[in-house]
């Protein structure tokens, strides 16, 4: 079980608005396992990163509808790269010609009809990873879910929808690093698609779902849930109880549409639940477990350890009083009333109707829409935005223009289109933006450059590591407060003076900033060398770079370096390098003499050096 705490210091959630600093210089020379062969680069590339271091959803009657969406167009290509950055994880000429071709809305409004392509779970069974083996043991690894979430992050044909489930992701927390079960790379691999089959639906529906899916139930403890029991003092967990009400629906006080918080006579802000709403709210949650429908077991030939199959991971959980509608002496499900946020579920209700209950109450709540629709805008696009933008992306989830609450298309687009995402004044705003979040980075990287796995099997991995890698990874979050509070101001800066936001800071310090650095070094140039590629398990027996990109385009402007820059500049920026940043990096660059009959291996340097030396700019760092 991942420990429940409470928010940490400074979790300031709803802050006047003020300036957002940019990334602190990094604390010195870059120094990884695949340093570029000039000298002088190398010297260039320390410079300047110093250098850029300073500067089912019901129906809402009485919800009035939501302001039009006025019509955007993006008329230039950085305009385009940069809705596209906000929209999906990068930016390619295709899309870039796509955005101005049919303008933001109609290209977006097309990229959420495209198919969900093959999920996860089944990409596992297909690389055999439902193997039971005393050998391999995929049933106790983790590492075969992180393979197939990266490969559908870099390389599945819907972005914009993988996306928005990986915001999801950090809002609906489940860690794969929090769940010790077996089968756990299968369950998490099923909530990761549920993320994704929900993303363009309702929130009503996208609450059950998380709600019943069993890797829910094992992180946050709703399986194995029991009823009281008067002899022994048991009580049910409040776990679940707590975290949807805090995290995953209404948040902890009440708030305006507009995300700012509502005040009560005392001038602080009003808590929107209360310990007898988790009390009660828990016995809802009581007498869930997996469903094993179909479930068959394997005994291992050496450990002789039973092992089941994986259809129960992807098979929503069912409580026990759905079985037996009575309630009987046999039943976990609590048969006592449950009376919360104003709402009374009769006593001996059954587990189905007091959870269509209890969910019902929660969505229909005046909190959600802003409270998930700012941290949805903080997630894509800016991590303090105005009560205004936040009261018209609330105003769309409570209303899609056709009386439907809860329609994610309608938040999608009221977030995305938005006046204040897609108007210029963001770019010179000192106050707008948001730091590009470590894993965000490296996806954007990988899908700029056609990163693809030659024998098919990414093997990417945990890369949450601060020390050696990124320090992050998906669905790997140390708990289910995510890798960062959305009100977390950093301390000791400019940004604590005013009390602003700007979340994820909370994982930058000196250690985060070289390890990315360096990681992101040791594999620009040449990609990811990975263990045994041909094979599913890990295997340690050979290696070799199989999760490789494709720098063709960048090649073809190799001898140009002005013309390479200003393709990164578009491609990662949205044109929002400096003229002085883009001189110093061609400076750099132009430092080792090249010329169209050098070697490829010196091309290909050039190349990665500006990849690198773009990508460690806070030019780059801060997206606007």
């Amino acid at each position: 079980m991942p420990p429940m705490l409470n928010p940490p210091t400074g979790d300031l959630v709803h802050e006047a608005p003020a300036s957002v600093q940019r990334l602190p210089a990094a604390p010195g020379p870059i120094e990884g396992s695949q340093a570029f062969s000039a000298t002088a680069l190398a010297a260039a590339a320390a410079s300047l990163l110093a250098a850029c271091g300073g500067g089912g959803g019901g129906e809402a009657a009485a919800a009035p509808a939501p302001p039009a969406v006025p019509v955007v167009l993006a008329e230039a290509d950085t305009e385009a790269a940069r809705f596209l950055q906000q929209a999906q994880f990068s930016a390619s000429d295709a899309a870039i010609t796509s955005v101005k071709s049919l303008g933001p809305a109609a290209w977006l409004d097309q990229q959420m009809e495209l198919p969900t392509g093959e999920t996860a779970w089944d990409w596992l069974n297909s690389r055999g990873y439902d193997t039971i083996s005393d050998t391999t043991r995929y049933y106790d690894s983790t590492y075969p879910a992180d393979h197939a979430i990266w490969r559908q992050l870099m390389s599945a044909s819907d972005p914009v929808r993988r996306r928005m489930a990986l915001a999801m992701s950090e809002f609906f927390v489940v860690s794969l690093s929090g769940i010790d079960v077996t089968w756990r790379s299968h369950f998490v691999a099923h909530y990761w698609d549920q993320l994704n089959a929900n993303a363009f639906g309702n929130f009503r529906t996208l609450l059950e779902d998380v709600t019943l899916n069993p890797a829910m139930g094992v992180y946050l403890n709703t399986r194995g849930n029991q009823k009281e029991d008067a002899r022994t003092g048991r009580q049910p967990d409040e776990n679940y109880a707590r975290e949807v009400m805090q995290l995953f629906s209404i948040g902890l006080y009440k708030l305006n549409l507009d995300g700012t918080p509502q005040l009560g006579g005392d001038g602080n802000p009003i808590e929107s639940y209360a310990q007898d709403d988790v009390t009660n709210l828990a016995r809802v949650f009581t007498g869930y477990d997996f469903d094993n429908t179909g479930n068959l077991n394997t005994v291992e030939p050496i450990r002789n350890r039973t092992i089941g199959n994986t259809l129960k991971t992807r098979l929503p959980m069912t409580a026990d009083s759905a079985r037996h509608p009575s309630p009987s002496t046999n039943s976990r499900h609590s048969s006592l009333a449950a009376t919360f946020l104003g709402v009374t579920i009769a006593a001996n209700t059954d587990s189905g109707t007091a959870l269509k209950t209890a969910l019902d109450t929660l969505f229909n709540h005046e909190n959600v829409g802003p409270f998930f629709g700012r941290q949805m805008i903080q997630r894509l696009v800016t991590s303090d935005p105005s009560p205004a933008y936040v009261a018209r992306v609330a105003a769309a989830f409570n209303n899609n223009g056709s009386g439907v609450r809860g329609d994610l298309r309608a938040v999608w687009r009221a977030v995305l289109l938005d006046a204040e995402a897609r108007g210029a004044a963001g770019l010179t705003a000192a106050g707008w933006g948001k730091l590009r979040e470590p894993m965000l980075r490296f996806i954007q990287w990988g899908r700029t450059f056609g990163l693809h796995s030659i024998a098919g099997s990414w093997k990417i991995g945990d890369l949450s590591n601060n020390a050696s890698s990124i320090g992050q990874s998906p669905l790997r979050s140390p708990s289910v407060f995510n890798y960062f509070r959305p009100g977390y101001v950093p301390a000791g800066t400019a940004l604590a003076a005013s009390r602003t936001p700007a979340p994820e800071f909370q994982i930058v310090n000196e250690t985060t900033v070289s390890g990315y650095l360096n990681f992101m070094q040791s594999v620009v140039k040449d990609g990811l060398r990975v263990n045994s590629p041909g094979v599913p398990h890990n295997d340690s027996t050979s290696s070799g770079y199989d999760v490789v990109p494709d720098y063709a385009a960048e090649l073809a402007l190799v001898t140009d370096s002005a013309a390479l820059v200003a393709r990164l500049n578009l491609l990662l920026c949205a044109g929002q390098l400096s003229s002085a940043t883009q001189t110093i990096i061609i400076n750099a660059l132009d430092a080792t003499a090249l010329s169209a009959t050098s070697a490829d291996a010196l091309k290909l340097n050039r190349v990665a050096a500006a990849v690198l030396l773009v990508l460690a700019c806070s030019e780059y760092l801060v997206q606007k």
